[in-house]
């Protein structure tokens, strides 16, 4: 299977990203309305510059108050891992464990398609082995 086909599944196609030059406090503002745990950092929209998560966040904030006020580009990763569309799923899994990862972007030929979160790849294992169990199932009772 390839994340191409999981990114299609999402109930949300949307990509949400925010500006390196937001504010910390946006970024919260961000992920509360959107019910996310990270967002991409983008000047356009379309090219990533880096990300940003919950986890970020906390660590800035403790023991400094004004971290809210900070930009997100001080406090985002910029060296991030991406994968492709056609990149498989076991491809992705393997990236994610290794670099524990919870998101990864999705990028073609450096534009931004899509994210995928380790709930997604998780949602999709559980859907597959469901399918094959219900195959399995059905070969059984039917000879």
């Amino acid at each position: 299977m390839k994340i191409s086909e999981v990114v299609a599944g999402k109930a949300s196609q949307n990509i949400i990203t925010i500006k390196p030059d937001a504010s910390v406090r946006d970024l919260v503002a961000l992920l509360a309305t959107n019910n996310i745990g990270a967002a991409v950092v983008s000047g356009d929209g379309t090219t990533v510059a880096g990300i940003v998560s919950e986890r970020d966040v906390v660590r800035r904030l403790n023991g400094n108050d004004g971290a809210l006020d900070a930009a997100v580009s001080e406090i985002m990763t910029s060296n991030v891992r991406t994968c492709e569309s056609g990149s498989s799923l076991d491809e992705v899994r393997s990236i994610m464990t290794e670099g524990r990862f919870r998101h990864l972007p999705v990028v073609d030929d450096g534009r931004l398609v899509g994210v995928v979160s380790i709930g997604d790849i998780v949602k999709n294992h559980i859907d597959q082995v469901e399918f094959e169990r219900d195959q399995l199932d059905s070969y059984v009772h039917q000879t």
